[in-house]
């Protein structure tokens, strides 16, 4: 070990297991870890509400595990971290690369500033389990469809490195005091209190969550996963949108369970998850104004409707549609949806009620623990039809038979909208057909108890093929 003092800036990687810009900065000398809140940068992409709640207690368990040496502050990183090195001799300064846009362009001149004033610098990555630019078609330009990308590009590439130890550190003394309460990350109004209580945020909790998917989910996975009720997906998004978990640590570990167990069929499709994963970053690498822009240009003459009615009964779960209300209101309890379910709420939201995916994706970004600006931006324009290797417009959820076929019992409705669950099982999914008989002796009258719907699923099915047939003629 050196002398050499090196600031590890935290950033989507609060964890001490397979960490690499920790690792080099622990076998450099003695570590100063800081995590900073960018106030300057991020703009509409700055951590929504239900991700700060998480941030907060990810941090207090970072903190935990650092030995309550962990330095935080908020503002203009650069600034902080240019004063941080000359005013305490740092030496080095290193981190895991992001890959948003912004981030990208912020990093770059902070690299730039620090080597400029002598002071050494290193990025790694901790976040992905192949390099954006490192996957490409034979003719040198980025993938723009899934399964290539990942069966010819990914899987035919080196395979991801093996995990690194927790280091052995050696934590310099707090060089300042700072406080994580202090950032302000919770709402005044203890609304989070309960929708936090559904998790555990921090390294240990993702290192567990894990355990119990291997033990008793991924057995049933590729079958079990489109099952709202079933407990057969992993829950790890937030954990790995937060960098609690690295890819790497899941990728190997679920490699080594399933293949131990005869589960390859279930294995292959959680990793293709893994990969889908990967997709969104590299499509946000390659195409930045993913967020913003439609992938294919034709959809910026779509004929999108402004609802705040509907937009608003959408958010709160009261759209008369039971499979769509248990999906919305199970995020704003939980900060978190089933993903068959944010592909049905989705559905509805830009094709029976027309209205842009750039306000569901904001809904989203500001509920979902998980809010990550690559899988929200892929995932949105995905189902709106207008992303890469998107689902065809004309292929439309009907929320109805997706209840029926993947809650055929109601129990998913059951528990986010138990107004029904006096209703007979086959009448949940669409309890406006239910007969009045059956709906007087479940004790429920429809616009009362339970909203009518705000769209009729055939008319609304028809009047979003027409709008997709208006860019046709226009093509």
């Amino acid at each position: 070990m050196t002398n050499t003092t090196t600031l590890m800036w935290f950033r989507q990687d609060l964890r001490l297991h397979d960490n690499p810009a920790l690792t080099n900065a622990a076998k450099a000398g003695t570590v100063i870890p800081v995590f900073i809140i960018d106030q300057q940068h991020g703009g509409a992409w700055s951590p929504g509400a239900a991700s700060r709640v998480w941030l907060h207690q990810s941090l207090k368990q970072l903190n935990d595990s650092l030995a309550g040496k962990l330095l935080v502050f908020q503002g203009n990183p650069q600034a902080i971290i240019n004063r941080l090195a000359n005013d305490h001799s740092i030496d080095r300064v290193v981190w895991n690369r992001c890959y948003e846009p912004w981030r990208i362009d912020r990093d770059k001149h902070i690299k730039a500033a620090l080597l400029a004033n002598g002071i050494g610098c290193e990025s790694f990555n901790g976040t992905l389990l192949w390099e954006p630019w490192h996957i490409h078609k034979k003719d040198g330009t980025p993938y723009r469809v899934f399964t290539p990308y990942y069966r010819k590009g990914c899987l035919q590439a080196p395979a991801p490195a093996e995990p690194l130890p927790v280091p052995e550190l050696h934590l310099a003394d707090p060089i300042e005091e700072t406080c994580i309460d202090e950032l302000l990350l919770e709402p005044e109004h203890p609304w989070h209190n309960d929708v936090i209580s559904h998790w555990q945020p921090g390294e240990y909790g993702a290192a567990e969550r894990l355990t119990r998917f291997l033990e008793h989910g991924l057995e049933h996975y590729r079958h079990g996963r489109d099952y709202p009720a079933q407990a057969s997906v992993s829950n790890l998004s937030p954990h790995l949108h937060f960098g609690e978990i690295s890819i790497r640590e899941v990728w190997h570990r679920a490699q080594i369970s399933g293949l131990s167990s005869g589960q390859e069929d279930n294995l292959d499709c959680f990793l293709s998850e893994l990969g889908w994963r990967e997709f969104s970053y590299y499509l946000l690498f390659h195409f930045p104004s993913l967020p913003t822009d439609n992938f294919q240009p034709k959809f910026d003459a779509f004929p999108w409707q402004q609802n705040d009615t509907n937009l608003k009964a959408w958010q709160r779960g009261q759209t008369g549609i039971p499979i769509v209300d248990a999906g919305m209101r199970q995020l704003w309890q939980t900060g978190t949806m089933h993903n068959r379910v944010r592909m049905i709420t989705a559905s509805f939201l830009v094709k029976n009620l027309l209205i842009h995916w750039h306000e569901g994706e904001k809904w989203f970004w500001d509920c979902l623990f998980d809010a990550d600006l690559a899988a929200n931006s892929a995932s949105w324009q995905w189902v709106a039809g207008s992303g890469a290797d998107a689902a065809p417009y004309f292929r439309i959820f009907n929320p109805v038979t997706q209840s029926q076929k993947f809650d055929a019992d109601g129990q998913y409705i059951d528990q986010w909208v138990p107004e029904l669950k006096s209703l007979p099982s086959k009448h949940k999914h669409a309890p406006w057909d239910a007969p009045d008989s059956v709906l007087k002796q479940a004790g429920i009258q429809l616009g009362h108890q339970y909203p009518l719907p705000i769209a009729d699923l055939k008319s609304s099915r028809q009047a979003a093929l027409d709008a997709f047939a208006t860019l046709k003629k226009s093509a």
